[in-house]
């Protein structure tokens, strides 16, 4: 069968949607402007659909990079994408975007021995999303929230040889670890909605579908707790 499906990535500051079929990229277009989201992200379906030959009738699925990422880009593009879904009558596929980052990352460059790769979404100063991948495509650590220092990596490196970091949360720490032969940050390493096909064939394969009624972004809300701030004459 031909299972085309749709894919929306606007958990960063790109604004990307692919079309796929039977996991294969057929067309992807990238665009990183300021307030591409919520002006540009239903034109450059039609684009996309149009420059394919394909009409959205003939839409198999809707896969969304479902988070962490920007709370008004993911609310966008999953709003989007569960409207499609009801008005096409088709299922919802939603990919962890950090993963997909790792899996692009793959598809590009590959993997060595000894080695692991750290997807990372940028959160605010030095504070990042991230999950980390060995040489073997394997999860070691899930998605969470860290702030990153130049010690951060230690105990990590004890055990593996190098560490790759790449996404938009990574380029800010190019000056951070300048010099040091053991981390590498990869710079300009963008989220893309093509990253999004074999992972999200997959799921609509197993049939591995949210509930379009009630699925929510991955948020992956605050984690620094701050203390209250006194009030005047307590």
């Amino acid at each position: 069968m031909n299972n085309l499906i749709l894919q929306i990535d606007t958990s960063t500051s790109v604004c990307s949607v692919a079309l796929s079929k039977n996991g294969r990229t057929l067309e992807v277009i990238n665009l990183d402007e300021p307030n591409a989201h919520a002006a540009k992200l239903t034109v450059l379906m039609e684009r996309l659909m149009h420059e394919a030959g394909c009409t959205f009738s003939q839409l198999s699925a809707i896969a969304v990079s479902m988070g962490p990422g920007s709370y008004t880009g993911l609310r966008i593009g999953v709003s989007t994408a569960k409207g499609l879904c009801y008005g096409l009558d088709i299922p919802l596929v939603a990919v962890n975007t950090l993963e997909t980052l790792f899996w692009g990352y793959r598809e590009q460059f590959g993997l060595l021995d000894n080695e692991v790769y750290i997807p990372m979404i940028d959160a605010r100063r030095m504070e990042v999303y991230g999950a980390i991948y060995n040489d073997r495509a394997e999860l070691i650590k899930d998605t969470s929230a860290e702030i990153i220092n130049e010690s951060h990596y230690d105990a990590l490196l004890n055990t593996y040889q190098r560490i790759h970091l790449f996404g938009s949360g990574a380029d800010k720490f190019d000056e951070l670890f300048r010099g040091m032969d053991h981390i590498v940050v990869h710079k300009k390493f963008k989220n893309s909605a093509a990253f999004l096909s074999e992972l999200a064939f997959n799921k609509f394969r197993l049939k591995q579908f949210e509930d379009v009624a009630y699925f929510e972004p991955f948020y992956l809300k605050d984690f620094i707790v701050t203390a209250a701030k006194k009030k005047v004459g307590l």
